[in-house]
């Protein structure tokens, strides 16, 4: 995989390990519901950060396709976490 790419993924992880954890300290105060949510999105993150560890390793899908797959998981993941913090508020 390209540096660019690399980057880019780095910086999407990051901004949503920050999402993340910052969700995590205020779980104790989310609904029912939006705790499935939170679990359910744990179980994506944990797929996401699996994913991310084969990218450059993987001979069966190109860097393109898995790229693709992963930014529009990321993705997803970051609109869900904004979803979680405004119930929150």
């Amino acid at each position: 995989m390209n540096e660019d790419v690399e980057k880019k993924f780095a910086k999407l992880m990051a901004e949503l390990a920050t999402q993340r954890d910052e969700l995590r300290v205020q779980l104790h105060l989310l609904k029912a519901e939006t705790r499935d949510e939170w679990d359910e999105l744990e179980e994506k993150w944990q797929h996401l950060e699996g994913k991310l560890g084969v990218v450059g390793k993987s001979a069966k899908l190109s860097a393109q396709e898995i790229g693709a797959a992963t930014e529009q998981l990321g993705e997803e993941l970051g609109r869900a976490y904004e979803r979680i913090k405004k119930a929150i508020k």
